[in-house]
Parts: C-alpha cells; sequence; structure tokens
C-alpha cells in the first residue's frame, strides 16, 4: 500500500526544459529524451525575438546557452541561428557527486534532428510533440518582463490554435487531460490568456513566501499555482492550504531525491525537474534506476 498521498500515476513527471542531462537544454534532443523517459509532460521557456518568433530560450540573454551573445527580444531569428546552442549545466541543477557537464555537447548521435545546434523555435517544438499527439503534455512558460509585452502571449495563442492544440479557447486533450497549459510569473500574463482563451488552464509562478493573508489575493491569475521548491519547504501547509482553495500545485525545480520526496509527501500534482529518469524511479514508473548521487 503506498503512503504518498496520491497514486504515482497521478503525479504529473514535468521534463524542465527537455531532459538536459542528456542533451542541450531546449533542443529537440532533451525533448525526445523526455518521451524516451516516459514524462508525462514538458517545459519550455518562450521568448521573442526582434522580427517577432516565439524560440524557446531560458535567459533574457544567450550567453550561458549558445556560442553568442545578446539579448534575445533585440536579435533577429537569422542573428540567433548563427549561434550553436551548447550544453551548459542547468543553474540550481548541480547534484552532489557529479562532475561537470561540458561546457559544449561532444556526442551529437543522440540528436536525431536536422536543425541540431540551432535555436529552437516554438512552432518546431509543437510540430515535433503533435506528431505524437497524446505521448506529452506541453506546459509553456512566457517569460516577463519583455519589450513586446503582450505580444508574446497572442502570437503563442495563435502558434496554439495553429497546431489544433487550442480551438475556441479551449485545449485538446490528450488521455482526458489538457494537452498544454501557459505559466508565468506575471500575473498579468496569466490574466491574459484567461481573456483570449478562457478553458486553457494556467499556472501562476510564485518564488516568494505568501502571508496567508495575502493567499487569497495572488490565486486568482491561475487554474493552478507553481511554487518554488524553497517555498515548500518555507511552508509546507501552503499545498493543503491551495488545494483547499480548488487550485493544482505544481513545484519547481525538483532534482534531489530527498526533496522529491518532500514534494511527493505534501501531495503535490506535479512536479517540475530536470531530474526525469530519477523521478519516474522514486515513482516506480521505469526500468532500472539511473546512477547519481542521493545528495
Amino acid at each position: 500500500m503506498s503512503l504518498l498521498p496520491r497514486a504515482p500515476s497521478e503525479i504529473e513527471v514535468v521534463a524542465h526544459r527537455g531532459v538536459s542531462a542528456k542533451a542541450p537544454e531546449h533542443t529537440l534532443a532533451a525533448y525526445q529524451q523526455a518521451l524516451t523517459l516516459g514524462a508525462d509532460a514538458v517545459e519550455c521557456d518562450v521568448r521573442m525575438t526582434r522580427d517577432g518568433v516565439l524560440v524557446c530560450v531560458h535567459d533574457r540573454r544567450i550567453n550561458r546557452t549558445s556560442t553568442g551573445r545578446g539579448v534575445v527580444s533585440a536579435l533577429d531569428l537569422a542573428e540567433l541561428e548563427q549561434h550553436r546552442v551548447v550544453h551548459r549545466r542547468p543553474r540550481g541543477a548541480a547534484i552532489r557527486g557529479r562532475p561537470p557537464r561540458p561546457a559544449v555537447e561532444e556526442d551529437d548521435d543522440e540528436e536525431a534532428d536536422q536543425d541540431a545546434g540551432r535555436v529552437l523555435t516554438l512552432d518546431r517544438l509543437l510540430d515535433y510533440v503533435t506528431a505524437s499527439p497524446g505521448r506529452v503534455r506541453l506546459a509553456i512558460e512566457t517569460k516577463h518582463p519583455t519589450r513586446h509585452a503582450g505580444q508574446v502571449e497572442v502570437a503563442l495563442l495563435t502558434s496554439l490554435r495553429r497546431f489544433g492544440l487550442l480551438a475556441g479557447g479551449r485545449p485538446l486533450e490528450w488521455s482526458g487531460r489538457p494537452a498544454v497549459r501557459v505559466m508565468s510569473f506575471s500575473p498579468t500574463a496569466l490574466r491574459r490568456v484567461r481573456v483570449l482563451a478562457p478553458d486553457l488552464p494556467t499556472v501562476h509562478l510564485v518564488r516568494q513566501m505568501l502571508p496567508r493573508t495575502r493567499t487569497r489575493t495572488v490565486l486568482p491569475a491561475g487554474t493552478a499555482v507553481g511554487p518554488s521548491l524553497a517555498l515548500l519547504r518555507q511552508d509546507p501547509g501552503l499545498v493543503r492550504r491551495l488545494h483547499r482553495a480548488g487550485l493544482q500545485v505544481h513545484v519547481w525545480v525538483v532534482n534531489r531525491p530527498r526533496d522529491m520526496h518532500l514534494a511527493l509527501s505534501l501531495g503535490v500534482d506535479a512536479i517540475i525537474t530536470d531530474e526525469a529518469a530519477v523521478l519516474m524511479h522514486l515513482l516506480g514508473r521505469d526500468g532500472p534506476r539511473p546512477s547519481m548521487s542521493t545528495g
């Protein structure tokens, strides 16, 4: 009998930027690894280029994850594509005892992608995911602040409609669950999404402590709340209060087994992680245990 508040099959495993332990973050190779592992969902961050194209890049600048330099919103897609996406260790993802990853991924055999090394556009990711519908869901984070402001959400919803993931404000469902959701730290961005697509699930990401007296003022921005791992450590009762308010809890970024056990014991609905294989193992949903330190 499981001691977890939820059955292992009910807890959504979300591969953060794909599986960046095996391939550079935000590349098709990383997302292919997530599908191979059997992750329930994949997370991606989107930013808009100067010429209005949504690309999967986390940082405001491309310095950390490519061979180039510069601000995403100040560069055209053609300029971004001049630089190679490289394999950097994600921030906050270091596991004690694990050696540093190389700055550049040397083994390209795993990247079954004719555009390997180029920045990944959101449309290419959506094309890949919808080619095998139902296998993995999408958690898309819009990054703010940006000079493009509300254009980001408008362009995102346009892309979702073009790929059949959104129709009449309602998301496509795979296996009884919405195939896509939008996340952001910006309440304004999420309210914008709710106006344009009322039935599209949204996740309000939060990293700061929420005083109990202010919790209600934060909730309306989304249908779910995404607290940081640090926030759950500070206030474990937050999960219970959010559930009582009818909201799901999607915690980020949980990489160490002991932190995964904490999140699972609190009954969260989804865990966003760089270590999807480890989490799958803890849930009994994988093959042999991956090699890593339990730090």
